[in-house]
C-alpha cells in the first residue's frame, strides 16, 4: 500500500498538478479520485485503472489464501472486492489465527493448484499482451504495414504463448487453453483501445478474424506444452519470425485493385436519370447505425463545369472526394478519377481526434463511374462502380468489409438518384397537357 500510494502521489503531482492525501487514497468515494484527475490528460484515468489491476489481484489472492489458512471457506475472501468493506476484511483476516497449513510445494493441494494456474495464466496473458504491443510497434509504426504478420501471425502466437506458459506451470484442460487464447486477443484489443492506438470500429472488424485465431493458438500451446520437453524455449524462438515476416511484407507490399459494382432499376427515362446523376439535391441525414458510428457517409455531390475536365466533388461526413471527370458520354456514362479523398471513417473512441495510421491510405479509391442503360422492359439500369486499392492483409478478409461498406455507399447514392428521377418522371406525366376530348367537363 505504501509503495502504491507513493507512486500514485508522485505521478498525480507531476502530470495533473494535484496532491493526494492518505484519506483520498483510502476513500471508497469515486468523486474523491475524479477531482484528482480533473483537467489531466485523457490517458491518465485509464493508466491509473490498469496500474491498479495487479494490486487488486494481489489483494484477492492473498485474502483467499488467508481465509483458507484461518479455517474458513475462501468465499468470504471475496469481500475484498467491496469498497470500504475491503479495509475491514483485511484487518480481520490479518488477526485471525492459523488453523490449517497450506504446503507451499504441494501441487496436489487444490488451493495451491488454483493459485498456480491463475498466476501462470496472468503471466501468459501479460506475455501475449507484450507480443501484441511489440508487433504493433514493429509492423505499423516501423514498417508502416498492416500485414498478415499482424492480423494472422500475432493472434495465433498470442494464444500460443499464453497457453504454453499456463500449461507449463499448471496443466489445464484444452477448453480452458482455448478460452485463454481468445482472452489474450480480447485483452490486447482492449489495451489498444484504452491507450488510443485503435478505435472500437476497427477492433470490432478485426475481432472475427483475431478471436478464432487466438483460440487456435491456445489449442496449439496446449499441444506444445504437453508434448515438448522445453516448450518455452521453442515458443520463444518462433516469436522472432514475426518481425522478419513484417519486414518481408513491407518490401513486397502487394496492392491489387478491386472493383465494387452495384446496380438498381429506375422507373424513369434514361435522360431523366442522367440529369439526376449529374445534379441531385443533398442526401437526407443517414439513418443506418454504421454511419452513426463513424463510417464515411455521402452527403452531397456537385460538379463544376461540364464534359471531360470538369471536377466532381463528393462531400462525405469525413471530408471531400475530388474527382476529375474523365468520360462524359451523356446519357450513358460518367467516369472520373479520384485525386483526393478523406479518411474512410471516424474512429469511435473516448479520445478526441484519434487517427490511427491505417486511416491514411490503407483503403484508397482510384476511380469510379456511373453507367446508364435502357432496360428491356422499360426504365433505366443504373450501375455504380468504384475501383480501389487495399493495403490491409489478408486481402481475402479485409476486402469483405471494404466491399460491404462501398456497396452501402453505392446504394445510398443510387437510391437517392432513383427516388428523385422517379419523382420527376411522375411529375412530368401529371403536367403533360390532357387532350381536349378527354378533359373533364367543369360544372
Amino acid at each position: 500500500m505504501l509503495g502504491k500510494y507513493v507512486v500514485e502521489s508522485c505521478v498525480l503531482h507531476m502530470v495533473a498538478g494535484t496532491t493526494m492525501s492518505p484519506w483520498q487514497f483510502f476513500s471508497p468515494v469515486l468523486t474523491a479520485r475524479e477531482e484528482l484527475v480533473r483537467g489531466a490528460p485523457d490517458w491518465l484515468p485509464w493508466a491509473w485503472f490498469l496500474w491498479t489491476l495487479p494490486f487488486l489481484w494481489i489483494a484477492v489472492t492473498m485474502t483467499l489464501r488467508r481465509a483458507y489458512s484461518a479455517g474458513y471457506s475462501v468465499w468470504p475472501g471475496l469481500l475484498i472486492l467491496i469498497p470500504a468493506v475491503n479495509l475491514v476484511t483485511m484487518v480481520i483476516m490479518a488477526l485471525l489465527p492459523n488453523r490449517r497449513s497450506m504446503p507451499a510445494d504441494d501441487p496436489s493441494n487444490p488451493i495451491r493448484h488454483t493459485v498456480l494456474h491463475y498466476r501462470a495464466a496472468l503471466a501468459g496473458l501479460a506475455a501475449g499482451l507484450l507480443l501484441a504491443l511489440g508487433m504493433m510497434g514493429i509492423s505499423v509504426y516501423t514498417f508502416g504495414t498492416y500485414g498478415s504478420s499482424l492480423f494472422l501471425g500475432t493472434p495465433i502466437l498470442m494464444g500460443t504463448v499464453a497457453s504454453v506458459i499456463t500449461n507449463t506451470a499448471a496443466p489445464t484442460r484444452l477448453s480452458a487453453s482455448v478460452y485463454l487464447g481468445m482472452l489474450s486477443v480480447l485483452l490486447g484489443g482492449g489495451v489498444l483501445w484504452v491507450f488510443a492506438l485503435e478505435g472500437i470500429i476497427c477492433l470490432a472488424m478485426a475481432a472475427p478474424l483475431g478471436i478464432p485465431l487466438g483460440a487456435l493458438g491456445g489449442a496449439i500451446g496446449k499441444l506444445i506444452a504437453d508434448t515438448s520437453r522445453r516448450p518455452l524455449r521453442g515458443t520463444s524462438a518462433v516469436l522472432f519470425l514475426l518481425p522478419g515476416l513484417a519486414g518481408v511484407e513491407h518490401l513486397t507490399r502487394p496492392e491489387p485493385e478491386w472493383v465494387v459494382e452495384t446496380e438498381i432499376h429506375v422507373a424513369a427515362d434514361i435522360d431523366e436519370v442522367w440529369n439526376c446523376v449529374i445534379n441531385f439535391p443533398d442526401l437526407p441525414p443517414p439513418q443506418a447505425w454504421y454511419y452513426r458510428w463513424g463510417i464515411a457517409c455521402p452527403i452531397r455531390a456537385e460538379i463544376s463545369g461540364t464534359g471531360v475536365g470538369a471536377v466532381r466533388r463528393c462531400v462525405f461526413t469525413t471530408g471531400v472526394f475530388v474527382e476529375p471527370i474523365t468520360a462524359w458520354d451523356a446519357p450513358h456514362r460518367l467516369a472520373f478519377d479520384v485525386t483526393q479523398q478523406p479518411a474512410p471513417m471516424f474512429e469511435l473512441s473516448p479520445y478526441h481526434n484519434l487517427h490511427p495510421p491505417h486511416l491514411d491510405g490503407a483503403l484508397r479509391s482510384t476511380r469510379g463511374e456511373f453507367v446508364l442503360q435502357r432496360a428491356t422492359h422499360g426504365g433505366t439500369r443504373l450501375i455504380g462502380r468504384t475501383w480501389y486499392r487495399l493495403e490491409l492483409l489478408p486481402h481475402a478478409y479485409w476486402s469483405l468489409w471494404s466491399d460491404l461498406f462501398i456497396h452501402r455507399i453505392h446504394h445510398r447514392v443510387l437510391e437517392h438518384v432513383k427516388q428523385h428521377a422517379e419523382t420527376r418522371a411522375r411529375s412530368d406525366d401529371l403536367s403533360w397537357p390532357v387532350p381536349t376530348r378527354f378533359r373533364p367537363r367543369r360544372s
